[in-house]
């Protein structure tokens, strides 16, 4: 009974360390989101952000430590509905190059889905960048967004930032899945980011801050 006892105990100080760090990434991509889109004349572009299908906010994706280019990280994606934006799905980055920090040991990155087959692409059990579809390089500021190869024919824009410092992204060769430990936290249940983001499912009460950063787009 003792030994019973110690491992309730245990148990209730491990679960909200659990809730916390699930709140802490959930306000990490919120701030990313207001940060690296909330200026105008150095941002992405709120023009090309209102057409966006859907969006994946990963803060600090994290540089591979071993010999090779690589890269992980763990963040969310929403997508738009009739009613503004989806509840979020946990999301995982995984592999490919590095090629966008600056000497940092931390990258925040954004991507938008500018078409709907461009989210299907996304949507499936393990989508990479390049082999999948082509992402290209969002551009800065307020006027940025004219109607360039990039902007109009891309399947999804990606913008990343390191040390407070907009870089060039590289995210080819990159895997993005669902990240079913985090919908499991948020939801009390796996769900795949398609049952979610194109289900009616309600979004936490945790993603509060970052729903009303989205409803600005």
């Amino acid at each position: 009974m003792r030994n019973f006892a110690i491992a309730l105990f245990s148990l209730s100080l491990a679960v909200p360390a659990v809730l916390r760090a699930d709140a802490d990434r959930l306000s990490d991509a919120t701030a990313v989101l207001r940060e690296m889109a909330g200026t105008p004349d150095a941002s992405i572009p709120k023009d090309l952000f209102t057409k966006a299908e859907c969006v994946v906010i990963i803060p600090g994706v994290k540089k591979g430590a071993v010999g090779f280019g690589g890269q992980y990280g763990r963040g969310y994606m929403a997508c738009r509905t009739k009613g503004g934006w989806s509840a979020p799905s946990g999301m995982r980055i995984e592999g490919g190059s590095v090629g966008f920090q600056i000497g940092g040991s931390s990258t925040d990155v954004i991507l938008l889905v500018m078409s709907g087959r461009g989210v299907d692409k996304l949507l499936s059990s393990k989508f990479t960048v390049g082999a999948d579809a082509a992402v290209a390089a969002g551009p800065l500021g307020r006027q940025a967004s004219a109607q360039t190869d990039a902007t109009m024919h891309a399947e999804m824009l990606a913008w990343s930032r390191s040390r407070g410092v907009f870089a060039g992204v590289s995210l080819q060769g990159s895997t993005l899945r669902t990240d079913s430990d985090e919908n499991k936290q948020l939801y009390g249940k796996a769900l795949s980011a398609r049952e979610i983001v194109r289900g009616s499912i309600a979004a936490p009460a945790a993603a509060k801050e970052l729903m009303a950063a989205l409803a600005k787009y």
